[in-house]
C-alpha cells in the first residue's frame, strides 16, 4: 500500500455472525461400505465465521472493531459471545434469540482440498424485536465509530427493513457504509458508500453476463447508478477488482499460489473499510484489500491477513526478475492502460553503470509509482556517442538496469530520442539530469511535469572509461 492508514480505525460490523467448523485430515482410501472417501481427522478448530471472519479480519489488521447481531439461545451461541469478549469485541449490539439456532459450517479437508460442507442453522429473518433492538443499539454507538460494515450472507440479521434502516441512520449520522451483498435483489442495499460483490454476484444481481471489459463496465454501472452508490466495486478473482466510481478503474492482483477462496469476500470487506476509516482514497484502499485478499487465498480455511503479511506480499511484486521488467513499448502501454499509477520516464545510454546511475534512479522513482527506463538501443548510442560506444550491449545494458529495485521497466528504443517512445506512454513524469536546466527537454510537450535530478560530481560513464584507458597505458 502506497500510503498508510493515518489513524487508528474503528469499525462497527453488522450481520450473520456464524461458526467455522474444520475437521483436519488426510485422504489415503476409499470405504468398502459406499463409493466416497474415508478421511482420518487428525485435527479439529473451531473458528468465528461469516460476519466473525470479518471482525476476525478487522483485528488481524489493528482495528477496534464493535458488533451488532443476533445469535441463537445454544451453545454455539455462547461460543460465540465467549470468543467476541476474550478478543476485546465491543458487543453491546449482540442480542440472544430464544428459539434460534446459531449458524454453524462444518467442513471436511484432506490434503489442502475441502471435501464436504455441513450447515446447521436457523434462516428465517430474526424477530421484529430484535431488529428494532439492533436499530436502537447502532443509533446510540454508531457515533463512536468511523464506519459500519454490513456482512450480509442471508442467514436473517440482515432483513429488507432493517438493512433500509441502518443504511439511512448512518447517512443521517454522515458514515459511510460497505456492504457485502447476498442475494438476487440488491434493492435493499440502495443508498449504500458501496458494495463489493464478486463477479458471478454481480452477474446475478443485474441478470448480465460478464465476458469482456464492455459487460464488466454495464455491470459495474448499472449496480452503481441502479442503486445510487458511491462506488460499486466488482472482484474480479485473479484478475483483481474494479471500481466503478466517475469512470472504471482497474486494480490486477497476482496471487502467489491459491489453497482455498473461503472468506475471500470477507477479507475484502474488513480490508477495505479498515482502510477508508483510516482516510485512505478509494483506490488505495481498494488496492490494499486487492493485497489482503491475495494473502489469505494463499492459505486454508476462513483466514486472515496482517498488516506485515500485507506488505511482504506488495514487496515480493516488486522483486520481479529482471527479465521480466524488459518489456517492448506495447506490453508497457497495455499494462499502463490497466493501472492508474504515477508514472516516471527517464532514458538514457546507462552503458557502464555505476553509483550516479543507481541515485539518479532511486530519485526518479521516489517522484511517482512506476518507474519507465527508456534505454538507446546500441545503434542509437553509436550514433550519439561515436563507433566505440557502446562498451557493453544492448541487453546486457537492459538486464543490468532491469535488476535494480527502483527500475520497474526496461524499454529499448532505436531513435535518436525517446519522443515517439513517449509520445506512446504518455507518462506523468518525466525525468533528465541536471544538465538539461535551461534547454529543452524531449517530451515535455507530452508529459504532465519534468524534473531535473542534478547528477554526483565526478560519476559517469566517460570518466569510468578514461580512467581504464589511463590505467591500461601505465
Amino acid at each position: 500500500m502506497d500510503k498508510k492508514v493515518s489513524t487508528v480505525a474503528n469499525v462497527l460490523v453488522v450481520g450473520d455472525l456464524m461458526i467455522d467448523h474444520y475437521l483436519w485430515g488426510k485422504c489415503e482410501r476409499i470405504s468398502p461400505e459406499a463409493p466416497v472417501q474415508v478421511v482420518d481427522v487428525e485435527k479439529e478448530t473451531t473458528v468465528l465465521g461469516g460476519a466473525g471472519n470479518v471482525i476476525n479480519n478487522l483485528l488481524a489488521l489493528g482495528a477496534k472493531v464493535g458488533v451488532c447481531s443476533v445469535v441463537g439461545d445454544d451453545e454455539g451461541g455462547e461460543y460465540i459471545q465467549s470468543q467476541l469478549g476474550k478478543k476485546g469485541v465491543v458487543k453491546e449490539g449482540l442480542i440472544t434469540q430464544k428459539g434460534r439456532r446459531t449458524s454453524k459450517k462444518s467442513r471436511v479437508l484432506a490434503t489442502h482440498q475441502q471435501i464436504v460442507r455441513f450447515d446447521s442453522e436457523s434462516k428465517e429473518d430474526i424477530s421484529k424485536e430484535a431488529q428494532d433492538d439492533i436499530i436502537l443499539r447502532v443509533g446510540i454507538i454508531l457515533d463512536f465509530y468511523d464506519i459500519l460494515l454490513l456482512s450480509d450472507y442471508g442467514k436473517g440479521v440482515l432483513t429488507d427493513d432493517l438493512t433500509k434502516k441502518l443504511i439511512a441512520l448512518a447517512k443521517k449520522k454522515n458514515k459511510p457504509v460497505l456492504v457485502d451483498p447476498k442475494g438476487s435483489d440488491y434493492s435493499k442495499y440502495k443508498g449504500a458508500t458501496a458494495i463489493t460483490p464478486n463477479k458471478k454476484e454481480a452477474t446475478e444481481a443485474t441478470k448480465l453476463p460478464i465476458i469482456d471489459e464492455e459487460s464488466l463496465k454495464e455491470v459495474g454501472f448499472k449496480l452503481k447508478n441502479s442503486l445510487e452508490l458511491e462506488y460499486a466495486i466488482i472482484t474480479l478473482s485473479e484478475d483483481g477488482m474494479a471500481i466503478f466510481g466517475k469512470e472504471m478503474t482497474k486494480i490486477p492482483t497476482v496471487a502467489k499460489e491459491v489453497y482455498d477462496v473461503t472468506g475471500a469476500g470477507d477479507t475484502v470487506l474488513a480490508a477495505l473499510g479498515y482502510a477508508l476509516a483510516g482516510k485512505l482514497k478509494i483506490e488505495d484502499a481498494v488496492s490494499f484489500a486487492n493485497s489482503a485478499a491475495a494473502v489469505v487465498v494463499g492459505k486454508l480455511g476462513s483466514a486472515t491477513a496482517t498488516l506485515e503479511e500485507i506488505s511482504k506480499y506488495e514487496h515480493s511484486l516488486s522483486k520481479a526478475n529482471a527479465e521480466d521488467k524488459i518489456k517492448n513499448k506495447d506490453e508497457i502501454v497495455k499494462f499502463l492502460s490497466k493501472n492508474k499509477k504515477v508514472t516516471v520516464f527517464t532514458n538514457g545510454c546507462f552503458d557502464i553503470l555505476h553509483i550516479g546511475h543507481v541515485k539518479y534512479l532511486e530519485i526518479a522513482k521516489s517522484f511517482g509509482d512506476i518507474l519507465i527506463v527508456g534505454l538507446n538501443s546500441d545503434d542509437s548510442v553509436k550514433r550519439l556517442k561515436g563507433k566505440d560506444r557502446p562498451v557493453n550491449c544492448q541487453d546486457d545494458r537492459a538486464y543490468i538496469l532491469a535488476g535494480l529495485e527502483a527500475v520497474d521497466f526496461v524499454v529499448i528504443f532505436e531513435e535518436d530520442t525517446p519522443y515517439e517512445l513517449i509520445k506512446a506512454l504518455q507518462p506523468d513524469i518525466l525525468v533528465k539530469g541536471g544538465d538539461y536546466a535551461g534547454k529543452e527537454v524531449v517530451g515535455s510537450d507530452i508529459a504532465k511535469e519534468v524534473r531535473l535530478v542534478n547528477f554526483i560530481e565526478g560519476k559517469s560513464t566517460s570518466s569510468v572509461i578514461e580512467r581504464i584507458k589511463g590505467e591500461e597505458k601505465q
